[in-house]
């Protein structure tokens, strides 16, 4: 079937109830990045007959990833160039029986009076598993609407059918969600009187190691009355009477959640800093790489029963639904007469269906092999199991590509997964410092896990090793004869892809929002033709070059290492104001970067001109005039690159190629980046001092 082009109000014949291999789609939102728009969220509605929810849980969004027993969930964020998309994936063959709609839903978080109709580019695309668009919408006539309809996926005469709707809510998420059943229970936001109060008072409490302390310091204080008479609230027991049916449906919130940070306690009784905190995860007695193995399987299965919402974050990574988890550890089969034993087994339960993956882990340097992989494919397709998930330090390269080929008509019934150390960390450290934990029990075996997963006799590496071909090609880089079809060149490059992704990670992690790099279009789902142009890349101008979205930043950030100068620059495009002279316009930069470093280059971008002007900042700042040359140049844009060392060894941590770009990244985004408008998400304190003084380091060395 080939893709359709459809106007609004068209529809098209997808697949019929029969087609089971055929069942699986992909709903992706794209639209194109523009300063000041905001973020565009996908959602979904999985409606019965009468075309409305059947309860709260079908409504699947930010909020509430996973709906339908799993069979619609988000997959989250990607960026192009200069677009980003958005997607939700939707088993119409694993649908309750009773669901016989999916509305594909976007919501519009930004400033006030903007709406989709200042999105530009914004379109649909229905693809199948392959990644081939079988339909496309583009939304042409959107107006002041926070939140749309994009289109249906629905069941009619036992055909599953497609419709391109584009109908807008001016009441943004909240309100289309109400008008399709959902009970919307949305609280008031504060406003810096009453409620913030309450929430101090709260946080004090939380926060207290002893609650006989309180008792202590104030005995007859009730913390519940206070909280009801700073918010003005009706004691418990009246509320309870005048909105029994409140207490009954709480209702779905649909602004995005406030998480805190995690809080553990300081450990404060130690005689000398020397003393080391014992550990509920020991890496004593780590021996040989089959103890190790077994031994971070073990941990990791378990700590996703313990934490609950750990534990639900990975499976809906692979896919499975929100329900309760269950995890064993190298449970035997049979398999054409041989017995089988994965390392691991998952079993989620939800709504009366049990949803299963087989578990394959590797540790430290051992990698996966194909035909390992494969007959666990064949043991999950035995079995009526739905996934196999693979573990090991291999980061897989952008697109959801496994790292090991296999026979993809194993795939056809059951899902093949794979996730890195490095993301298990990622997510432990998200649900820790982002998303918050209410059980500080759980917070602190959460934490435990961290530190185990960190610790190198973990076998849990992060990615920390150019690989064997790194210096040879760094030195036919040096001595001008590397040729993009050397064998070595593809290695290098495919390790760069890799540092890049855990560079993402790292950055996603200490920032709280997603960091993705940016891609251009015909690239980003092709492996091949990525490994094509970073290997023409590097042969020609001797460099490995990449960009990164942070979310609420002025651009993206542009990260290239320079072989041939041994240097990493660092660099963002700033749009100029439109309003005010040239003057005027550095002046606004150069406020901006009060405590930037006064070797950042600062260039100036014109309108209708090719040509530049640059200068170091320490000279802008005693003369603007110096990047105005032509006063009759119209100022468009900034551009700010910082340049710092390039390790040259293959790993390590002294002059090593991988931490000397995350430090030279991690500072560039603390001195430059967070202090830009609009305003980005920042950078912890000490991490942030900590990449500058590497940075400081390095060239004064």
């Amino acid at each position: 079937m080939t893709q359709a082009l459809l106007p609004k109000g068209a529809n098209i014949a997808l697949v019929d109830r029969a087609a089971v291999d055929d069942s699986r789609l992909q709903a992706v939102v794209r639209w194109s990045d523009a300063a000041g728009v905001g973020e565009v969220d996908v959602a979904a509605l999985l409606l019965g007959p009468d075309g409305r929810v059947r309860c709260d849980q079908d409504f699947v969004f930010y909020n509430a990833p996973t709906g339908g027993d799993g069979a619609v969930r988000l997959l989250g964020k990607r960026s192009e160039e200069d677009a980003t998309e958005d997607r939700v994936a939707v088993d119409l063959e694993a649908l309750p029986s009773d669901v016989s709609t999916v509305v594909i839903v976007a919501s519009l978080d930004a400033p006030d009076g903007v709406g989709f109709g200042d999105v530009r580019d914004l379109t649909l695309d229905l693809v199948d598993p392959s990644g081939r668009s079988r339909a496309r919408f583009p939304v042409a006539d959107a107006g002041p609407e926070t939140a749309m309809v994009l289109g249906e996926v629905y069941l009619r005469n036992e055909e599953w059918k497609f419709r391109a709707v584009g109908q807008g809510w001016a009441s943004g998420l909240a309100g289309l969600a109400t008008d399709y059943g959902i009970d919307v229970d949305d609280p008031v936001e504060p406003d810096g009187s009453g409620d913030e109060l309450a929430s101090a008072i709260v946080d004090v409490v939380a926060a207290a190691p002893d609650g006989d302390h309180l008792v202590e310091l104030a005995p007859s204080v009730d913390i519940e009355e206070i909280v009801s008479a700073v918010t003005e609230e009706p004691p418990a027991a009246a509320a309870a009477d005048a909105a029994p049916a409140k207490r009954a449906r709480a209702g779905v919130r649909t602004r995005k959640k406030r998480t805190k940070a995690a809080t553990l306690p300081a450990l404060t009784l130690a005689v000398d800093p020397s003393w080391q905190p014992s550990r509920l995860f020991s890496i004593s007695g780590v021996g040989s790489a089959e103890e190790q193995e077994r031994r971070a399987t073990s941990t990791l299965l378990s700590m996703m029963m313990a934490v609950r919402e750990f534990g639900r974050a990975l499976v809906a990574r692979f896919g499975g639904p929100a329900g309760s988890i269950e995890t064993y550890l190298e449970v035997p089969f049979t398999l054409e007469d041989r017995t089988a034993i994965p390392d691991g087994v998952i079993r989620v339960a939800r709504a009366g269906r049990i949803w299963t993956a087989l578990v394959e882990v590797k540790t430290g340097a051992n990698t996966l092999r194909a035909d390992q992989v494969e007959r666990y494919l064949d043991l999950a397709r035995q079995q009526g199991y739905d996934a196999v998930v693979t573990l090991s330090n291999d980061l897989a390269p952008v697109g959801g590509v496994h790292p090991v080929p296999v026979d993809g008509r194993k795939l056809r019934k059951v899902a093949l997964h794979h996730i890195s150390w490095s993301e298990i960390l990622h997510e432990a450290q998200m649900q820790l410092a982002h998303r918050g934990l209410d059980d500080r029990l759980q917070a602190w075996l959460l934490a435990e896990l961290v530190r185990y997963l960190e610790h190198p006799r973990s076998g849990a590496a992060g990615f920390d090793d150019m690989g064997a071909a790194w210096v040879p090609v760094r030195e036919a880089v040096a001595a001008n004869t590397l040729r993009a079809g050397d064998g070595k060149v593809g290695t290098v490059t495919t390790a760069w892809e890799k540092l890049v992704r855990h560079l993402c990670l790292q950055m996603t992690s200490r920032l709280g929002v997603t960091v993705a790099p940016v891609l251009p279009r015909r690239l980003a789902s092709d492996h091949a033709a990525r490994a094509q142009a970073a290997a023409a890349e590097l042969s020609t101008s001797g460099t490995l070059s990449a960009k990164l979205r942070v979310p609420g930043a002025a651009g993206p950030v542009a990260v290239v290492a320079d072989l041939r100068t041994a240097q990493i620059r660092v660099s963002i495009e700033v749009e100029a104001p439109r309003a005010g002279g040239n003057t005027r316009r550095v002046n606004w930069m150069t406020r901006q970067l009060a405590e930037a470093p006064d070797s950042l280059a600062v260039e100036v971008l014109f309108v209708r001109r090719e040509q530049t002007s640059c200068e170091l900042l320490k000279d802008v700042r005693d003369n603007p005039a110096l990047l105005l040359p032509d006063p009759a140049a119209e100022v468009r844009a900034f551009r700010l690159t910082a340049t710092s060392p390039m390790g040259t060894k293959r790993n390590g941590l002294r002059k090593a190629f991988v931490p000397s770009v995350n430090d030279a990244v991690d500072a560039f985004y603390a001195r430059v980046v967070q202090v830009l408008r609009p305003t980005p998400p920042r950078m912890p304190s000490e991490l942030a001092a900590d990449a500058i003084d590497a940075v400081d380091r390095a060239v004064d060395a």
